[in-house]
């Protein structure tokens, strides 16, 4: 290049550079219009010697990038041994950046095994409140486990009260099994408005995930105990199948764009540790979690790989496609991984954080069968081949955590539904929302028994609303149904509506209340 060329070049890029902010500068010392920590503090995925802690700057949340006005903000970390950080073990800094809308995600390593810790955050003047976390024991040890597990908790159905009661109890560790938001408009009469209309874009997810954080009930409910997190479909669309959304006109391209934006999107508001997205619209979350040597979490991914449904999602009754068995609920791939370290995994107990209830609810009487399709009664075929393996892998130490329904049950998993007289291999605990669907109602006793004639499987059926907590020891699996009676007023009271017993490999559940 001729000399001259170059210094005219050179001079006009100083010029550009001296108008042009560097998008890339990293600040130190932010100014915030507000606290940027108004979405709370949350934790989760522990390993004995870490896990991840997660924040996202916001001082005006509905605003174009939180308020934050495309400021890139050095965000200081500590934790420590105790609540006033006297006794700090471990301190770091992260960046805050536009990219992933400000949040903060600190893998945290070199902490000692199956103990308690406290963190916050500081950026600029501003300090976040203190959460909780807790690492899991080391490999090999069968240290007992307390958690609670909920889903299903739309905003503008009901009050997150029973978060309330969940941040009180005494739990090691919440798993949640997805409907963490959820994407549609509200009605004019809703009990608290979503913002906005039906959501699509980045931004769109952004601003309802906001909306949600800004809940106080769950910001202590995540404040209080690292949690273990997957999706079901409205964290997308309603009962959204791989590339297939409720609305079956969208093209191919525009249902990735919109799960590439809803994935990216849970991403940055959740706790987790996933592998780096090659694309945000095929982002992997199935993993595993180990608490010691007692249990296995698998977290399942039962939206992304499933097949389409069937009969334009329709109760089934006399479709023939259902029964093909080809089709299936988690993908080869996710299936083959499960399957093969079911019988791999040396855990005492093996717990399957699925999403959509995988025993069968037949609704119709008599010979009719009518299953919802969403649902792995669906899929048959798929669930009685995985159930087969159970069987064969980790009979009666096996456990499935379900949510998505909106009403409690307890339901006996058996390694085959074709057949009656087929053993019980599992046992699955399907959770209410913590506010969809409304207050709910009570459900009589002959009800019970018309569901139970057609679904022998069935143990027990209840419509409240609330969460699920279990105690996991060498001997037993135990769980408490907690609810509370209403959701559209504040303060409900918190009871156990029934209590289940488990006995590690023994089949059967026993209701112990």
């Amino acid at each position: 290049m001729d000399r001259r060329l170059f210094l005219t070049d050179l001079s006009r890029y100083a010029a550009l550079a001296a108008v042009v902010p560097n998008v890339w500068r990293v600040t130190n010392r932010p100014r915030f219009a507000d606290d940027p920590f108004q979405l709370g503090v949350a934790s989760g995925d522990p390993t004995p010697t870490g896990g991840v802690l997660w924040t996202r700057l916001a001082p005006r949340p509905f605003e174009p990038d939180g308020g934050m006005e495309g400021t890139r903000a050095v965000v200081s970390w500590e934790v420590a041994d105790d609540a006033q950080f006297t006794k700090i073990v471990q301190k770091g800094r992260a960046t805050a950046a536009p990219e992933l809308s400000f949040s903060v995600h600190v893998d945290v390593d070199g902490l000692q095994p199956d103990r308690w810790y406290f963190y916050r955050f500081m950026a600029g003047q501003a300090v976040s409140d203190v959460g909780r976390f807790r690492t899991a024991p080391a490999a090999g040890a069968k240290t007992p486990l307390a958690f609670a597990f909920a889903s299903c908790q739309r905003w503008d159905q009901g009050l997150f009260t029973a978060y309330a009661h969940f941040a009180q109890e005494e739990i090691d560790l919440a798993v949640h099994l997805g409907d963490y938001i959820y994407e549609g408009a509200s009605p004019a009469a809703a009990l608290r408005a979503h913002h906005g209309l039906e959501i699509r874009t980045l931004d769109d997810y952004r601003r309802r995930y906001a909306q949600y954080k800004s809940d106080a009930h769950l910001q202590a409910a995540h404040a209080r105990c690292p949690w273990l997190v997957t999706w079901d479909d409205h964290e997308v669309d309603n009962n959204y199948a791989g590339l297939t959304g409720e609305n079956v006109m969208e093209s191919t391209e525009q249902m990735r764009a919109r799960r590439a934006a809803a994935y990216q999107a849970w991403w940055e508001h959740q706790p987790v540790r996933v592998p780096r997205a090659q694309s945000w619209a095929d982002l992997s979350i199935t993993r595993t979690i180990n608490w010691g040597a007692m249990a296995r979490f698998w977290m399942l991914d039962t939206r992304q790989y499933r097949d389409d449904q069937v009969c334009e999602d329709r109760p089934l009754q006399g479709c023939a496609p259902w029964t093909d068995p080809r089709r299936t609920m988690l993908g080869a791939s996710q299936e083959k991984w499960l399957v093969d370290g079911l019988g791999a995994s040396s855990a005492h107990w093996q717990v399957l954080a699925n999403q959509v209830m995988m025993a069968p609810f037949d609704s119709a009487p008599g010979d009719q069968v009518q299953v919802a399709p969403d649902m792995w009664g669906g899929y048959p075929v798929a669930r009685d081949r995985l159930l087969n393996e159970v069987a064969k892998r980790a009979p009666n130490r096996t456990i499935t955590l379900t949510g998505d329904i909106h009403s409690n049950w307890v339901n006996e998993l058996r390694s085959d539904y074709t057949r009656p007289d087929r053993p019980t291999v599992g046992a699955e605990f399907a959770c209410t929302s913590i506010s969809s669907g409304g207050d709910g109602a009570d459900v009589s006793p002959e009800r019970l028994a018309t569901m139970q004639r057609e679904n022998p499987h069935l143990r027990w059926y209840q419509n409240r609303r609330g969460y699920v907590r279990c105690r996991v020891t060498d001997d037993a699996w135990t769980v408490d149904h907690r609810n509370v009676p209403f959701v559209s007023k504040p303060d409900a009271p918190i009871e156990t509506a029934a209590s289940w017993r488990v006995e590690h490999g023994k089949p059967g559940i026993g209701k112990t209340q």
